[in-house]
């Protein structure tokens, strides 16, 4: 069968929150920027939620856009579900999610670093990294990746905890 677990459960969707019960959201605006995906650092730009771009530093992050509930249809395989473009979204602000690690390994504690420049393949703007890449990476500061990534490169992090 097609939907066997043989070694490891997934870690999750990214951008679904993980420990609800520790988590703090607010509902925000987006911006014109759309975000590529859920489970990416944003920053706030005239009350608006963007993706955290270049330039940008650790500073200007607010929240990671959270994945809302139910985002998946027929035609979307699980976790490939696109972002809306405008409206009102939800931001963590304090808590645990699942985001996917385009680079390095993470591991338990480790710090959590945000693409902010040189996009390539694999590695968006705004994606998120186990490993600093020069000037082309920033450290969330409050931010720790809480195990290893599963295959699918999704992990689970803790954000102002």
């Amino acid at each position: 069968m097609g939907n066997s677990i043989l070694y490891r459960m997934p870690s999750g969707i990214p951008g679904d929150v993980t420990r609800r019960s520790h988590a703090t959201t607010e509902a925000v605006m987006l911006g014109a920027t759309p975000f590529a995906s859920f489970g990416i650092f944003g920053k706030v730009v005239s009350g608006k939620l963007v993706p955290i771009g270049a330039g940008d530093t650790a500073a200007d992050v607010y929240g990671l856009l959270v994945r809302a509930y139910p985002t998946q249809s027929s035609s979307n395989a699980q976790g490939a579900a696109v972002p809306p473009t405008s409206g009102v979204a939800d931001v963590l602000r304090r808590g645990y999610m699942t985001v996917t690690n385009n680079a390095g390994t993470a591991a338990l504690n480790g710090v959590v670093y945000v693409r902010v420049a040189n996009a390539a393949a694999g590695k968006p703007i705004g994606g998120i990294e186990a490993v600093a890449d020069s000037t082309n990476t920033i450290a969330i500061t409050g931010a720790r990746f809480m195990s290893e990534a599963d295959a699918q490169g999704n992990v689970e992090i803790a954000f102002n905890i």
